[in-house]
């Protein structure tokens, strides 16, 4: 698998080359990538900031597209990865609700039955009436997490172990994500904690300006 892109000012990660075609400096985000998985597996991806593991998850979902190489996925996926994303600042929260539902692949009707508990999670109450720009960033979060851990999913990808809001809803949060991600098929984990990937996970690669350099 491997995937390119232009570059202008910053870089972190990856590593350099000129684009014969553009006649511009260019970075390989990811390169000679290959695993797979199956039903039962948890994959801790590891390694320093740039060294690809958000890239990493974000061409599983699907949202970048390697240039060379293949991408094969079976399963309903949720990421944990940009969970506001798509929300709209105008819409109420129950308006987002089928906003976030309809990017993660779901009819409306099917979020239909997932609102309720939602709102209860959430705690958001009343204020899934208003628009989500007069929420606050925990406010977001709460909602964005909770539609994000009611939905089913087969496989998840998360970016380091959440903690949302404060420590009460954390600890609840917590709990939350621990079941969602024991029904998961299977869960790829980007982390830098070596102790929670050992916890969760029973398998580990480790990842160095976009290739794989150990596995276990």
């Amino acid at each position: 698998m491997l995937m390119t892109s232009l570059i202008s000012k910053y870089l972190v990660g990856g590593r350099i080359h000129q684009d014969k075609k553009h006649h511009a400096p260019a970075v390989t985000a990811l390169e000679n990538i290959s695993f797979s998985l199956r039903e039962g597996d948890r994959l801790a991806v590891r390694g320093h900031n740039g060294a690809g593991k958000t890239t990493l998850l974000r061409t599983i979902l699907g949202s970048y597209l390697p240039t060379s190489g293949k991408r094969t996925v079976h399963g309903q996926i949720i990421s944990m990865v940009g969970m506001n994303l798509g929300f709209d600042n105008e819409a109420s929260g129950y308006e987002n609700i089928f906003i976030r539902g309809a990017i993660m692949g779901f009819q409306r009707r099917q979020m239909q039955g997932y609102v309720d508990d939602i709102r209860e999670f959430s705690e958001l109450g009343d204020y899934l009436n208003f628009p989500v720009r007069t929420y606050s960033s925990g406010m977001m979060m709460r909602l964005a997490f909770s539609i994000a851990t009611t939905v089913p999913a087969e496989i998840i990808l998360l970016d380091e172990w959440l903690s949302v809001g404060d420590a009460a809803f954390s600890e609840k949060a917590d709990e939350r994500l621990q079941s969602f991600v024991a029904k998961a098929k299977i869960l790829v984990l980007a982390t830098h904690n070596p102790k929670l990937a050992e916890k969760v996970c029973n398998k580990s690669i480790e990842m160095e300006s976009g290739r794989i350099i150990s596995q276990s």
